[in-house]
């Protein structure tokens, strides 16, 4: 604020006659604005200005626009006046405050503006009225530039306005004039009844005086007033100022037409003018219609596109123009153009643009255009003239196409053709060459499998000649199981593509086969072909594949090797329970004590399931197979192995298992995650030798972009399973090979070094990740990160009750093998008490001959393991050679892949894994009966 202010304020309101000496003894306490004496310089000059004027103004000044006003201002506001004085502005004029914010706006906003005859309905002296002011509205600055207030000076033009409407409509009334109009005249009265109208009038309605004139425009026409031509008359007539409006009317013998009606205030109520410029409309249509199918045809190609006026003035460039050069609109009208034009083209362009221009030859040259990174790229420019139909040209319309590219490519190819030439005569030497010496065997061939011609690696590598092979064919020499594959590849050479790889074998003068890798083209109906001997790459990587294999089923075998130890004690303890039971509950039977038995019986029940549930971990684990992934709840997967994870680790080592709630599901292998929750403990419980903590812990997790990045895997959601140890850690360098296959720091003869790097591959090839984090002397972590699966994971099947197992139908016959006289006897009375009837062997050739016999066989029941020189799975066989249909169920202790011998079951064939219940053996037994007839081909084996 400058420091004079306080004293201009003062003085200026010492002279401003009324409202100065309204402004000293006003009680500024309450207003917006402050007492003057804290008014900045401005706005005191202002207020100098408006008390020294006699024309009405007014200033608002601060964030809600306190209000000061002039004594020639007063009147305008009327009863508003004296209360105006130091209030906000939108709350003394509140009525017109929608119809002057615009106004407002743009003038705090640094923008001054300007209105004639505006309209404004005010209420000053208790009532409304329709007023017209001419006004300017100009926004006041601080010293510092910024816009503090506005200042207004203003006219009323009511009087006027009105004035000048009822002249206009009294005179041409008068004067005759509306008569001789080329347009519609009508005047309404104050109801809006129908006084008058010319003669154009009556032509365009096409109606006879009395059935318009002395009537209701509403009942001439009818529901015009809801339209939008009767909103207009309603509103002239209310406000009393004049309206515009295109209308389209429907004439009533139904043709459509588009009238410009013009509606004027008159003494006698409303003066209508109208006129028909459906023909102007039509034309506006055409025309813009015709605008936009050209900007949509020339924004929707890749050329820019251009055009000028005949004196070659650009005047019109469509949006590719833009995009390409950066440049903004309009900048490069006229021949603002040229400034984007690469310096040394310039003269050139010119000069063929004007010779163009002269003689109205079309127009084209290459030449450099400015793009919007700031390089210079080389364009093809090209216009044609337009001409009207005196031959004169009108306007000239062009296009500019990207062509670096293409200069590039000349560029290149001009630099290369001598080097391309030299190349040819070279190559065709190196060939030569190449076909004598290289050690590749090399082929040319009819695509009928006719030898053109080989080159001498033929003879060192497969022992045949040229004269063996010339005019033979290739296919003689493909091994046969290959011989469908390269039929297949030659086809593809003969419909015109490349083999980059094919592989197959080929035979040997000496009658062995030879691994090859073959590389062949077509050209001119022929195969050119050329075949790499790959045969001892073959046989490593087959050797090497055994290897890793036979390294996997040891490093298996060592953690099997690790888990006796435990489950030696828990066998023990299981088996002390069962036989205990049995021979506590032998004495109180013959001590004739039977209350005790159910006692005894389920203890022995107890112990049985938890040696069956060890003996099934043991199996899984011990697997050879490939990823079976299925929904998988890890939780319920973690307590499962809970306990034996506690006796495999030792008592030296706490198990702490923290499973995350709502857990999602995981589409895993769950057997390979056993394997490796199992081998991750086993680590961590090497990493602690004098014991510790492992914490098994699980959760959700979502991963974004940046964390998906970090951790080389996919954005999305998944589950992790985390192993956490107190041991020794591991050092940075440790971490970084810990995946790889054979790498170990425990002693020789302790570790594979595959355990890890097995874990890796499996959840890789799963889909997920795992992550190390260890701090020498703090331990531990290995998280496994698994996709998640939507959906629920399969809960546990519930075990039939024996007592409500299905029971036999009449007569149907289950043979039972196996070489366990008490297992016979368990399986045999279970299918009695169901109904059966039930046949006993006790070896494969004794069950064979009874299947080949005319019994009624419904089920074979079969140990896979027999005595007699045929085990389960060769009697099955066998008999299914006379008996096609035959139902099939093995009963096996081994795991279920060893018990079928090769993997896979035939149809109507199942496997159930000793220990078993006997309602599962009930329930197995009910469905293969009622299962459909067995059908051909096999199907692979199911876990039961």
């Amino acid at each position: 604020m400058s420091e004079s202010a306080p004293s201009l304020t003062v003085a200026c309101l010492s002279g401003g006659g009324e409202m100065g000496a309204r402004m000293r003894a006003h009680d500024w306490s309450a207003s917006p604005l402050g007492a003057p004496e804290t008014w900045p310089q401005a706005l005191s000059s202002v207020v100098s200005l408006m008390l020294g004027s006699r024309f009405p103004m007014f200033a608002a000044w601060g964030p809600e626009l306190g209000f000061l006003y002039n004594d020639a201002y007063a009147e305008i506001l009327g009863d508003k006046h004296p209360a105006a004085l130091g209030r906000r502005f939108r709350d003394i004029w509140h009525e017109i405050w929608d119809a002057i914010t615009p106004y407002v706006t743009s003038a705090m906003a640094g923008e001054a503006t300007w209105a004639e005859n505006l309209p404004l309905t005010m209420n000053r002296r208790g009532y409304d009225e329709r007023t017209y002011f001419t006004f300017s509205y100009s926004p006041i600055r601080d010293e510092a530039a910024i816009v503090r207030g506005m200042f207004c000076a203003c006219t009323e033009t009511t009087a006027k306005v009105k004035a000048e409407e009822a002249l206009r409509a009294s005179e041409a009334r008068a004067s005759g004039v509306l008569e001789g109009m080329g347009e519609g005249f009508m005047l309404l009265d104050h109801d809006f009844r129908i006084l008058q109208m010319n003669a154009e009038g009556f032509r365009l309605e096409e109606r006879l005086p009395d059935q318009v004139v002395g009537r209701s425009h509403w009942e001439v026409y009818p529901g015009s007033e809801f339209m939008p031509i009767g909103q207009m008359y309603l509103r002239a007539m209310q406000e009393r100022i004049p309206l515009t409006l295109e209308h389209r009317y429907v004439w009533p013998d139904g043709h459509a037409a588009w009238l410009e009606v013009r509606a004027y205030p008159h003494p006698e109520g409303l003066a209508l003018f109208y006129r028909d410029v459906t023909e102007r409309r039509e034309r506006e249509d055409e025309l813009r219609e015709a605008e936009a199918r050209f900007q949509a045809i020339a924004n929707s190609i890749d050329q820019m596109v251009w055009s000028t006026r005949a004196d070659g003035y650009h005047d019109y460039y469509n949006q590719r123009w833009y995009d390409f050069t950066g440049v903004t609109p309009g900048s490069t009208d006229g021949e603002e153009w040229e400034d984007i034009v690469h310096p040394e083209d310039r003269e050139r362009t010119w000069k063929v643009w004007g010779e163009s221009l002269a003689t109205g030859e079309p127009y084209r040259i290459e030449y450099r255009l400015r793009h919007h990174s700031g390089q210079y790229r080389w364009t093809l420019g090209r216009a044609l003239p337009m001409r009207d139909g005196a031959g004169l040209i009108t306007r000239w319309f062009g296009t500019c196409t990207d062509i670096q590219d293409i200069v590039e490519a000349r560029e290149v190819l001009a630099r290369s053709r001598e080097e391309l030439e030299a190349l040819v005569a070279e190559r065709t030497a190196d060939r030569d060459r190449m076909w004598r010496l290289s050690t590749d065997i090399m082929l040319v061939a009819r695509y009928d499998a006719t030898i053109e011609a080989v080159n001498p690696a033929w003879t060192s590598l497969l022992g045949w000649g040229e004269r063996d092979l010339v005019g033979g064919a290739f296919m003689d020499l493909v091994h046969p199981d290959d011989v469908a594959a390269t039929l297949a590849e030659v086809g593809k050479l003969s419909e015109g593509l490349t083999t980059l790889r094919f592989v197959n074998r080929y035979r040997h003068k000496d009658g062995s086969y030879r691994w090859l890798s073959w590389t062949a083209v077509p050209a001119e109906n022929l195969i050119h072909a050329v075949g790499r001997d790959i045969t001892a790459e073959k046989e490593a990587a087959q050797a090497l594949a055994d290897t890793e294999e036979a390294l996997r089923q040891s490093q298996k075998m060592e953690a099997v090797g690790q888990l006796t130890g435990g489950i030696a004690h828990d066998f023990n303890n299981l088996l002390t329970g069962i036989t205990g039971s049995l021979e506590l509950m032998q004495t109180r039977m013959s001590q004739g004590r039977l209350t005790d038995l159910d006692r005894y019986m389920a203890a022995a029940q107890g112990a049985s399931k938890r040696a069956a549930a060890l003996t099934h971990r043991l199996l899984a684990f011990s697997r050879r197979q490939t990823l079976d992934p299925k929904p998988t709840d890890v939780n319920a997967l973690i307590h499962g192995m809970e306990e034996l994870i506690r006796r495999t680790v030792g008592p030296s080592v706490h198990i702490e298992v923290v499973g995350s709630a709502g857990l999602w599901s995981a589409l895993v292998d769950s057997s390979q995650l056993e394997n490796a929750l199992l081998n991750l403990c086993i680590n961590a419980r090497d990493a602690m030798p004098d014991g510790g903590r492992i914490t098994v812990e699980t959760a959700n997790r979502w991963l974004d972009d940046r964390i998906a990045r970090e951790r080389d895997m996919s954005v999305g959601q998944y589950l992790s399973l985390c192993v956490t140890d107190t041991g020794t850690g591991m050092t940075p360098d440790v971490i970084a090979k810990a995946f790889e296959p054979f790498f170990t720091t425990k002693p020789i003869g302790q570790g594979t070094g595959l355990g890890l790097s097995m874990i890796y591959g499996f959840v890789r090839q799963s889909g997920g990740q795992v992550r190390i984090y260890s701090e020498v002397g703090q331990g531990t972590t290995v998280c496994l990160y698994l996709p998640r699966h939507h959906g629920d994971a399969p809960g546990s099947e519930r075990m039939p009750d024996l007592a409500g197992a299905p029971r036999a139908e009449r007569g149907e016959t289950v043979l039972v093998i196996d070489d366990e006289p008490s297992i016979r006897m368990l399986v045999t009375e279970v299918l009695e008490d169901l109904g059966y009837t039930a046949i006993e062997a006790a070896d494969g050739p004794s069950g064979l001959r009874v299947l080949q016999s005319d019994a009624r066989i419904d089920l074979l029941v079969t140990d896979v393991g027999l005595p007699g020189g045929m085990n389960g799975r060769q009697v099955a066989d066998a008999a299914r050679v006379t008996r096609p249909d035959l139902k099939v169920l093995f009963i096996t202790g081994y795991a279920e892949n060893a018990a079928v011998g090769n993997g896979y079951l035939d149809c109507g064939m199942q496997v159930l894994t000793k220990p078993f219940a006997m309602e599962a053996l009930a329930s197995r037994i009910r469905d293969l009966i009622e299962a459909r007839p067995v059908r051909s081909g096999r199907e692979p084996e199911r876990d039961q």
